[in-house]
């Protein structure tokens, strides 16, 4: 058995005057709390009486009293500033590993899925393999923790502090626009230009 101190306020007696301890028996394995003890009138801990109890749930669960640890009401003074430290650990946490450590390849990759490139595309682009592409692309899917394109493209917006450009090609990769289509620079053709 192990004592380890719990945050809760002591219980009164009866009359309300002296604090009394509680004492919770919880399961190690399950974390499970069975039953609980609370000290004697003197303060001191009920040793007949959780022995009792100890040996009656062993009994019926089969098990020893090295299985339960015993926890009780923290002292405040030990807890002083500790909420506030873990939330300062807490967020530094969160912005050191905000975002994902990627190889000069893998940002390639990505800057072409951004885009809405295939991988066909995004190989032609680098001058790489198809194969090569998808080697990179299963790499970053496993590394932003998502299972398919649109998803990769939500998670690594969000984990980038650069605006990500998304679903834009540059006019040079269109034909010419056909006769009487207006020419607005913010409206791009559908049809790419000819491979010729």
């Amino acid at each position: 058995m192990k004592l380890i101190r719990r945050n809760e306020q002591p219980h009164l007696s009866a009359r309300g005057l002296t604090p009394r301890e509680m004492y919770f028996f919880y399961e190690k394995n399950t974390g499970v709390a069975h039953f609980h003890v609370e000290s004697g009138p003197d303060g001191q801990f009920p040793v007949d009486q959780a022995a009792g109890l100890l040996a009656m749930h062993c009994m019926v669960r089969g098990q020893s009293p090295n299985d339960y640890i015993i926890m009780v009401q923290a002292e405040s003074d030990f807890l002083d500033g500790l909420k506030e430290k873990a939330d300062k650990l807490l967020q530094a946490g969160r912005s050191a590993g905000s975002s994902v450590k990627l190889t000069r390849r893998e940002d390639e990759v990505l800057g072409g899925i951004m885009r809405s490139l295939a991988n066909k595309e995004i190989a032609a682009d680098l001058n790489l393999s198809e194969r090569t592409v998808k080697f990179h692309v299963s790499s970053l899917l496993a590394k932003f923790r998502v299972r398919g394109r649109l998803e990769l493209v939500r998670e690594a917006s969000r984990h980038s502090s650069a605006p990500v450009p998304v679903a834009t090609r540059d006019r040079g990769d269109y034909g010419d626009l056909p006769s009487g289509f207006p020419s607005n620079p913010n409206v791009l053709p559908l049809v790419k230009r000819c491979m010729a």
